[in-house]
C-alpha cells in the first residue's frame, strides 16, 4: 500500500466500522488456542515500601518479641524438640522463648528457591526466586452461582471447581478443597478429596495439618499420584501444606504435629500467620507486622528443627478489620502496604514469599473486582511467589464463587501478560510499517498487522467491547453474566487429564482400605 491510494479514516469513519461490527469486541474466535501461563517469572523491581533501617525495627522488634515474651506452644513433643535444638521452655507451661541468635540460625538453611513436583512433570512449579505461582481459593465453607445462590459446601460443586481450576494453565495448583464438601464425613473426607484431586488434575496439590493421620495419608496419596517410591517422595517435594498461627503468639496442636509430618518427609510447609490489624495483632500495620514476622519465624525455624533444609515459605496475610463492625477487611491500602513490606522481610531472610489474592465482596460487583486488583497490584510489587486464593475468592474467603473464579482468571492473565518483557526488536518498531502508511493513515491492512492481529493483543475472558446498541440488543448482559456463562461452558468441555490406570487402581486400593479402617478420629 502506498501512500497515494490507501483509504484514510477519519476518527468517526472508524467508530462506524466499530459500530457495525456485530462480535462482541470483533472477531473474538481467531484465536483458535490461548498462550501457556505455565512457569510465570516477574522480573519486575520489586517495590521497597519501608527503608532498611524501617526494615530492621520491625525485624528486631520481632526478634525481641520472641525473647522476652515467647510464644505458647501447645504440642508437647514440639516443645520437647525446640528445648532440644536451645529454645527457653518455661517449666510448667507451654511459653517457648527463643534466642534471637537460634532463629536465625535455624532459618538460614530454609531453601531460597525449590521445586514442588506435580504429578505431570508439565504442571511442575519452581517457589521462590522471581517466580510467581498462582493456587486457586482453598477452605471455603460455602460455595456460589448465579443460579443457585449461596450454598453449603458439598461434594458436587467441590469436583466442579477441581476440574475449572484443572482447565486454565495459569491456576497452576489446587491449593486446598476449594469449598468443603460437608457432605462427606469428616473422617474419610480427607481420603475422597485427596483421591479427586489426583484423578481430575494432574497439578501440585496441598495437605490440610489437622491431624496426624490425615498427613499420613496424604503423603501416601501423593506417592501413589505420582508413581514413585518414598525415597524419591523426600528428594522431590510434592506436597505442601499450610501452617497458620493462632494469633496473637500461639501455635496449636494440629498445627506443629502437621509441621513434624510434612518437614520430616522433606515436604512443603508454607507458615502464615493470620494477622488482623485491629483484631488479633496491634491496631497499627506496622505492629501487626512485628505480630506476623514474631510468629511466622518461630514456625519457620521449627520447620528447621524437625529436618534442616526441609522446603519452607514465609506466610504474610497481614490485613485489617472494620473497625465499626470487626468483620475482616481485604484488598485495602493497608493490606498492600502489609503485602508489599511482608516481601521485603521475606527477601531480607532469603525465603520465598506466600500472599493471597482477597476480597470481602459478598457478589460479583466492582467492590469484587477493584479489591482483588488492588490485591494483585501489592502481591506482584511485593514479590509474591506463592499466590494462595488466586481465584475464586468472595466474602473474605467464606464462599468460592463460579462466577469470580472466572474473574479472576482474567484478572491472572492480564498479571501474566503484564509481566510479559516489552519485545523493542527491530519488527516491532515497526519503521517499515510506518514509512508505508506515512501521515494520516491507518494500519489495519498494512502486512505487518496482518502477521500479527491473531496475537498481538490479550483477548479478556469477560469484557464486553460491543457497542451500545448491540449490547442493548443483546440483553445488557453484565460481567457476572458473561463469567457464568464462560464457568458452564468450560465445565462442560473439561477433560479428565490421563492417568495410569495402575496408580489408579492403587490409590482406590489404598482409599477403600483406610476408609474400611475408619479413616481418622473426628469429634463428631
Amino acid at each position: 500500500m502506498t501512500a497515494e491510494n490507501k483509504t484514510v479514516l477519519t476518527e468517526t469513519e472508524v467508530g462506524e466500522q466499530r459500530r457495525r461490527r456485530s462480535g462482541r469486541g470483533g472477531d473474538r474466535t481467531r484465536r483458535m488456542s490461548g498462550p501457556s501461563y505455565l512457569n510465570l517469572i516477574n522480573d519486575r523491581k520489586k517495590v521497597d515500601l519501608i527503608s532498611e533501617d524501617q526494615l530492621e525495627a520491625i525485624h528486631n522488634a520481632s526478634l525481641t518479641v520472641l525473647e522476652e515474651i515467647g510464644i505458647d506452644v501447645i504440642l508437647p513433643e514440639a516443645r520437647e524438640r525446640m528445648k532440644a535444638a536451645g529454645a527457653d521452655v518455661e517449666a510448667g507451661t507451654e511459653r517457648v522463648r527463643f534466642d534471637r541468635g537460634l532463629i536465625m540460625d535455624m532459618i538460614s538453611t530454609i531453601p531460597s528457591e525449590f521445586t514442588l513436583h506435580a504429578r505431570n512433570p508439565v504442571r511442575n512449579v519452581r517457589i521462590g526466586g522471581n517466580n510467581l505461582v498462582f493456587a486457586q481459593i482453598a477452605s471455603a465453607p460455602f460455595v456460589s452461582d448465579m443460579e443457585g445462590g449461596r450454598r453449603t459446601g458439598n461434594q458436587a460443586d467441590f469436583r466442579n471447581l477441581v476440574k475449572l481450576a484443572q482447565c486454565y494453565d495459569v491456576v497452576h495448583m489446587t491449593g486446598g478443597y476449594p469449598v468443603e464438601p460437608v457432605d462427606v464425613h469428616a473422617s474419610v473426607r480427607h481420603l475422597d478429596c485427596l483421591s479427586d484431586l489426583v484423578k481430575l488434575t494432574d497439578k501440585v496439590f496441598h495437605a490440610y495439618s489437622l491431624g496426624k493421620e490425615r498427613n499420613q495419608d496424604a503423603l501416601e496419596i501423593a506417592r501413589i499420584g505420582r508413581g514413585i517410591s518414598r525415597e524419591q517422595l523426600e528428594s522431590e517435594p510434592s506436597l505442601f501444606t499450610i501452617i497458620n498461627s493462632s494469633s496473637p503468639l500461639r501455635l496449636d496442636a494440629p498445627m506443629m504435629q502437621g509441621i513434624i509430618e510434612m518437614s520430616s518427609a522433606n515436604q512443603v510447609v508454607v507458615l502464615t500467620p493470620f494477622t488482623l490489624a485491629g483484631a488479633m495483632a496491634p491496631v497499627t500495620v506496622a505492629g501487626a507486622l512485628v505480630m506476623q514476622n514474631a510468629e511466622a519465624l518461630a514456625g519457620l525455624a521449627f520447620t528447621q528443627m524437625v529436618r534442616r533444609g526441609a522446603p519452607a515459605v514465609y506466610g504474610g496475610f497481614t490485613s485489617n478489620v472494620d473497625m465499626k463492625s470487626g468483620a475482616p477487611a481485604f484488598g485495602t491500602p493497608e493490606y498492600m502496604k502489609a503485602v508489599i513490606a511482608g516481601g521485603q522481610l521475606a527477601r531480607r531472610y532469603g525465603i520465598p514469599y506466600r500472599t493471597s489474592n482477597t476480597n470481602a465482596a459478598n457478589t460479583i460487583d466492582a467492590q469484587a473486582a477493584y479489591e482483588s486488583v488492588f490485591s494483585l497490584w501489592g502481591v506482584i510489587e511485593g514479590g509474591g511467589n506463592l499466590i494462595m486464593h488466586s481465584a475464586g475468592w468472595t466474602e473474605g474467603g467464606l464462599t468460592a464463587s463460579y462466577e469470580k473464579f472466572i474473574l479472576d482468571v482474567d484478572l491472572l492473565q492480564m498479571v501474566a501478560e503484564f509481566l510479559k518483557p516489552l519485545d523493542v526488536s527491530p519488527d516491532t518498531l515497526a519503521l517499515d510499517a510506518i514509512r508505508d502508511v506515512g501521515p494520516g493513515g491507518h494500519f489495519f491492512g498494512t502486512q505487518h498487522t496482518l502477521d500479527r492481529y491473531e496475537t498481538a493483543f490479550y483477548s479478556p475472558i469477560l469484557s464486553d467491547w460491543r457497542n451500545n446498541e448491540t449490547w442493548v440488543e443483546a440483553g445488557k448482559p453484565t460481567t457476572f453474566d458473561h463469567a457464568n456463562r464462560v464457568w458452564k461452558e468450560k465445565l462442560a468441555a473439561y477433560e479428565r487429564p490421563a492417568i495410569d490406570p495402575a496408580i489408579e487402581e492403587e490409590l482406590d486400593a489404598f482409599v477403600a482400605r483406610r476408609k474400611a479402617e475408619g479413616g481418622v478420629p473426628t469429634d463428631f
